[in-house]
């Protein structure tokens, strides 16, 4: 029974006059199994030449097509300290709503008047700008009032010494007849007191000569002294236009010093004035970031800074914000073995998470529940997850993307690529080959350089 001898039962006992046996033991089952094998075979070889579409999968989530209509959060360019909430999460704001109300925190800006006292100050200076530059003026004035004094003096200061000048000509000429007449006196002198001496003339006659030849001895003196007085005339005349050009150079360089001194007050009270008028801006625009505002219409995600009280640094996140208005697009990740098949432009076939779909990978023309899709960009430097992202928008060929589906929700894309039999197909998996290469139409193989 448990056959421990070596002979064999079954070779000296016929089991075939069973009925049993008879019922079990038949070759008829044989025959059908090779012909199911054999169809098998038929029906998987066809199915080896039918045609297989390469493709590449990858995973990613929904997004928006521009960058500013994606999730973002509002910051604070001040410092401060939440006040008051005017908002909660998930309320529709729209852009210029404001959010939130805050306060200073700095000591600098605690004063509550502090613009309208910088007003004051800024009006102080320009009122300062204001009276230099009406120095300025009056300064002017009085240095082309010197110089028009200056010119008529030095005309009057030139004319007198022309006149010295015309006396002492005048002076010389008096001094040559008075030296002629003295000439002629002495000759008449010396003639009389010839004749005298003969007897033709009298003695009064010689006297009378000699009272004229000293009358014009005197007269010459007389002459020669005024010779010399109008000659100092003019060395005064000259001495006199040199202290008038002195007197008044040094007058119109004090007015001109005095006017350089008011400019350059004037100038930096100008410079004040617009150091003034910078801070007051920069005051105003500082109480109006007091109010956060909604920079788009959205709804409030969540509060990041929350109660009241809290304090925050300046760029701090406040608040996440997400636009209402927004167009959606995938952002996938492939790895870098199939970028070089990635074009822009190419169709990419979409299933979102939460909607049922039936998918072949290979026959996209009998998946159900994908949606199409086209490549607007690539991007051309790796992700921090090791592979490059890359952004599909929908295909208006397309029907439709569901209007439910939300930024962030997650999607596998596919990429039809190249038809090829599905044994090309097997074969290429079983030696890790890649899909084909190849450039399809209307596509293009490297993002547009501007």
């Amino acid at each position: 029974m448990l056959n421990i001898s070596h002979n064999k039962l079954n070779q000296k006992v016929s089991l075939e006059h069973f009925n049993s046996v008879k019922k079990v033991f038949h070759q008829r089952h044989y025959k059908h199994f090779n012909r199911f094998l054999f169809a098998f075979a038929m029906i998987g070889i066809i199915v080896l030449f039918l045609p297989w579409t390469q493709n590449i999968t990858g995973t990613g989530s929904v997004t928006t097509l521009t960058p500013d209509q994606r999730p973002q959060t509002i910051q604070s360019p001040i410092p401060g300290r939440i006040e008051k909430w005017f908002v909660r999460e998930g309320d529709y704001v729209e852009k210029g709503d404001t959010i939130l109300f805050i306060s200073e925190v700095k000591n600098e800006y605690f004063d509550p008047r502090l613009v309208e006292r910088t007003g004051n100050q800024l009006r102080a200076k320009e009122a300062s700008v204001n009276s230099y530059q009406g120095k300025v003026k009056a300064l002017n004035v009085q240095i082309s009032a010197l110089i028009n004094e200056r010119k008529l003096k030095l005309q009057q200061a030139q004319n007198k010494l022309m006149q010295a000048k015309l006396k002492v000509k005048s002076d010389s000429i008096d001094l040559e007849a008075a030296k002629t007449n003295i000439r002629i006196a002495e000759r008449q002198f010396e003639r009389t007191d010839q004749l005298e001496s003969e007897g033709l003339k009298a003695v009064t006659d010689v006297e009378e000569k000699r009272m004229k030849l000293q009358e014009a001895q005197a007269k010459l003196i007389s002459q020669e002294n005024k010779l010399l007085a109008a000659k100092n005339e003019v060395l005064n005349s000259e001495v006199e236009i040199n202290r008038v050009q002195a007197e008044y150079t040094d007058k119109v360089s004090k007015a001109q010093s005095d006017m350089y001194t008011a400019q350059s007050n004037q100038f930096d009270s100008e410079a004040q004035v617009n150091k003034l008028e910078s801070e007051f801006t920069n005051y105003e625009i500082r109480n109006d970031l007091y109010y956060i505002k909604a920079p788009q219409n959205g709804f409030i995600n969540k509060a990041i800074q929350g109660g009241i009280g809290e304090t925050f640094k300046e760029g701090d996140r406040l608040v996440g914000i997400m636009p209402s208005d927004y167009d959606v697009a995938i952002e996938t990740f492939v790895a870098p073995l199939d970028l070089p098949l990635i074009h822009l432009g190419e169709k990419i076939r979409i299933r979102f998470d939460g909607w049922p779909a039936i998918v072949f990978s290979g026959w996209p023309n009998v998946s159900y529940g994908t949606y199409g899709g086209k490549v607007v960009a690539i991007e051309t430097f790796i992700s921090s997850n090791g592979k490059y992202r890359v952004l599909v928008a929908p295909d208006e060929d397309d029907h439709a993307w569901p209007e439910a589906i939300r930024v962030g929700s997650g999607a596998n894309t596919i990429a039809l690529l190249e038809d090829v039999p599905i044994w090309y197909e097997l074969w290429r998996q079983l030696n890790g080959f890649p899909p084909n290469y190849y450039q399809p139409e209307g596509a293009q193989a490297e993002p547009v350089k501007k």
